[in-house]
């Protein structure tokens, strides 16, 4: 069986996607950007960007059953190699000393005013 998630509390998707589908005990999270509850992008700090960027990721996990400590692998993409490290300061912070496997590139998005996006795998079982 495939189901697919999409928050209660975030804004319609303005793009065709599901922002979650569980399927064979996984749950796959599309990517994730900073966006908030009225659907528009932060824009300002960097570290916040990251944070809400994950929270959304946790929302989206919650959303299907599935938690941040189920992860298996995330996808991280950064608009620009300079961002690595201060990407990696919230995330070890926010993923703590047994992080899930992870690959990160730099990208060109089609928006300019996003630096972040993550996506991830979540094992739940059967």
């Amino acid at each position: 069986m495939i189901e697919r998630f999409h928050p209660d509390s975030f804004a319609p998707v303005a793009v065709p996607l599901s922002h979650a589908t569980k399927a064979g005990g996984f749950v796959f999270v599309s990517g994730q950007v900073a966006t908030t509850a009225d659907g528009s992008i932060h824009l300002g700090d960097f570290e916040t960007e990251v944070n809400q960027t994950l929270d959304n990721v946790e929302t989206v996990l919650a959303a299907a059953g599935a938690r941040v400590d189920q992860i298996v692998k995330v996808g991280a993409f950064l608009s620009n190699a300079t961002l690595f490290a201060p990407f990696n300061e919230v995330y070890a912070r926010r993923f703590g000393a047994a992080p899930p496997a992870r690959t990160t590139v730099v990208v060109a998005f089609g928006r300019g005013d996003v630096r972040v996006e993550v996506e991830c795998i979540a094992y739940v079982g059967h």
